[in-house]
């Protein structure tokens, strides 16, 4: 028989509590504070390459102080973020968090529930988000969801359905169960999670079929009729189509309800990725254009980007809740569930989508929802489109800058043109000063190519950004590039 081991037993719990509770109030009181002075900081600041070598330090062996790790965050961390919560940030498409939404992660993160399984309060608030997001979209009521990290996850979830529906047996024979190779359709203007989705739903990227768009960057109606002809003539099995509700290079919608219709006459699935835009539906202006989300068997979008909520949720939505199961589910033994106690519970979240472990990121939305509304959430989303056309009309106004592409609703691309450089000339100049706004602190918009031209652009999914903030980044884009263009005829 085996010694037993006589060595006291240890535990993470802090050998003085009061210690905590101390560091606890002056976490609360810093981040407060830099919350509140967000806007006097520079929009994003480099950070040193002595910092940088920080991080390359090997993994700590024996207990460091709670109190100088926090100091040590405060200086080697906290003071170089990407920004996207001060009200100049405009790059790519991040949104920008509040108060509530850290302290609805503080409080997850002390429950620290595996949120997906078990007889628990954070089951009951997921179900009741997802049912709060139908009705975000005025989305069918029996319809299904769920909350996913963001929109490539609720994109890649969104065509297992679709396959798996449309496709007799591709849960079992995946791709291998079609008579032909699957074809997929969307614009050219869509995000490239739908290429990975394609790849991981095992379709291929060549398949996911990319149609042209308009000079309005929407999908061309008659390209993707005639390509989804031309695919079933060459025996290929179209089973979806992709529309836009807001494309992350322009902000363009495609004429959703004409999509639905060739889905519907083509009886494949119609997925809509809203990442963004969808929330827009929200305004009244848009309803009519994105109406056909209501009607879509699926859609994806982010609570994390317009609206304000803290990284990371996003969420996918289906039409039909049986088919989004039969997608997922797969009963085991050690996942039954019980008349009473602990596994008594709602049904495992697992069963309509990849994750078994996950965290309860339902909290924040349910918490951000209940202090705000969502008629301000709407409200907040329309500003933030007319902030875009206002700018807009400042970029079509002055003499030495170029409106690049129609503003649709919250994006704005643009460039410096004096007027006397070539497109090569204006890529080079316009990428150097966008790097010296970001240096100089001016603002933090990101770029894009469109047709082969070097754009700034604005996307603007900040409840923090003003009028005042805009100006500001036009005075600074003329100032920069004004004094690239004396360098450059040096």
């Amino acid at each position: 028989m085996e010694e037993i081991n006589t060595k006291p037993e240890i535990g993470l719990d802090p050998a003085d509590w009061n210690d905590i509770k101390t560091l606890g109030y002056q976490i609360i009181d810093d981040m407060v504070n830099y919350l509140q002075h967000v806007g006097e900081r520079k929009p994003w600041t480099a950070i040193p390459q002595d910092v940088k070598d920080k991080f390359k330090n090997p993994i700590p062996l024996k207990p460091t102080g709670i109190f100088e790790i926090y100091e040590e965050f405060k200086q080697n961390i906290l003071p170089y973020p990407g920004g996207n919560i001060h009200p100049k940030h405009f790059a790519w498409v991040q949104g920008t968090g509040t108060p509530m939404g850290a302290f609805a992660d503080l409080l997850s993160g002390v429950m620290n529930n595996n949120a997906t399984i078990a007889d628990q309060s954070a089951l009951y608030v997921d179900k009741q988000v997802i049912n709060w997001c139908k009705e975000l979209l005025n989305y069918p009521a029996d319809g299904s969801g769920i909350l996913v990290s963001g929109g490539s996850i609720a994109n890649i979830t969104a065509l297992i359905v679709a396959r798996n529906t449309i496709i007799t047996n591709a849960k079992n024979a995946g791709v291998y169960a079609a008579p032909g190779k699957l074809t997929a359709y969307c614009s050219a203007e869509t995000h490239n999670c739908l290429g990975k989705a394609a790849e991981v739903i095992g379709i291929g990227n060549e398949q996911l079929r990319r149609i042209r768009v308009t000079d309005l960057y929407e999908i061309d109606i008659e390209a993707l009729k005639s390509k989804i002809q031309e695919d079933k003539a060459n025996g290929f099995i179209p089973f979806c189509i992709i529309g836009n509700a807001g494309t992350v290079n322009t902000g363009a919608i495609d004429p959703l309800n004409e999509l639905l219709q060739i889905a519907r006459n083509e009886q494949i699935w119609f997925h809509i990725d809203g990442a963004f835009g969808a929330l827009a539906k929200l305004v009244p202006v848009y309803q009519n254009r994105l109406k056909a989300i209501e009607e879509a068997d699926s859609v994806a979008f982010d609570l994390h980007k317009w609206m304000y909520m803290q990284y990371e949720v996003g969420c996918v939505l289906f039409k039909d809740a049986a088919a989004h199961k039969q997608a997922f589910a797969n009963p085991v033994n050690y996942l039954t569930a019980h008349d009473r106690g602990l596994a008594a519970g709602p049904e495992t979240i697992s069963n309509y989508g990849m994750e078994l472990s996950r965290g309860f990121k339902a909290l924040k939305v349910w918490m951000s929802l209940k202090e705000h509304g969502a008629d301000k959430y709407a409200a907040m989303i329309a500003q933030n489109i007319d902030q875009a056309y206002y700018l807009g009309v400042q970029v079509q106004q002055h003499p030495k800058l170029e409106l690049m592409a129609p503003v649709t609703m919250n994006i704005v691309c643009y460039r410096y043109n004096p007027g006397n450089l070539d497109d090569e000339q204006l890529n080079m100049l316009n990428k150097e000063l966008l790097m010296r706004m970001h240096e100089q602190g001016v603002a933090a918009p990101s770029s894009t190519l469109l047709q082969g031209k070097y754009c700034i652009r604005v996307a603007i999914v900040n409840h923090r950004t003003r009028r005042q903030h805009l100006d500001e980044m036009i005075a600074g884009t003329v100032e920069i590039g004004n004094i690239l263009m004396k360098e450059f005829e040096k």
